[in-house]
């Protein structure tokens, strides 16, 4: 087979990898930081992450000692462990337009169009919406 032809069934391996590790693990923050969903029409703010995620762990850090959960209204849906969070996700990042190997946790949707990905970005989207500086 051609070069060519082995790089394109590699990526699409690796696109496909990514989308069923999405869908297939799921879980989530802590329950009394904020409300946890399942629900596929859930509005609002999603904070999604996965349970042993070490940057998702930083953004939860920066939520509690924060107090962002008392400020802003947001829901929390951990996706390595739980299928349905995984499923939801997948949603908001089509929402975003957002290509399937680009998407990792902690990643948050606005509740709009709008979607961060990584602990810096959703540290300081939580910042502007608490008003920090």
């Amino acid at each position: 087979m051609e070069k060519g032809l082995f790089i394109t069934i590699g990526v699409v391996a690796v696109v496909l990898a990514v989308i069923l590790a999405i869908v297939y693990f799921t879980g989530g923050f802590k329950e009394e930081n904020n409300s946890l969903t399942t629900d596929p029409n859930t509005k609002g703010i999603v904070l999604f992450y996965g349970l042993e995620c070490p940057h998702c762990k930083d953004v939860e850090d920066f939520i509690l000692a924060n107090n962002i959960a008392n400020t802003v209204n947001f829901t929390q849906s951990e996706v390595w462990h739980n299928k349905s969070n995984a499923q939801l996700l997948g949603q908001k990042v089509q929402i975003c337009k957002i290509t399937a190997n680009t998407v990792g946790v902690p990643f948050l949707f606005d509740g709009n169009d709008k979607c961060y990905i990584g602990a810096p970005d959703v540290i300081s989207f939580f910042k502007a919406q608490a008003g920090i500086q």
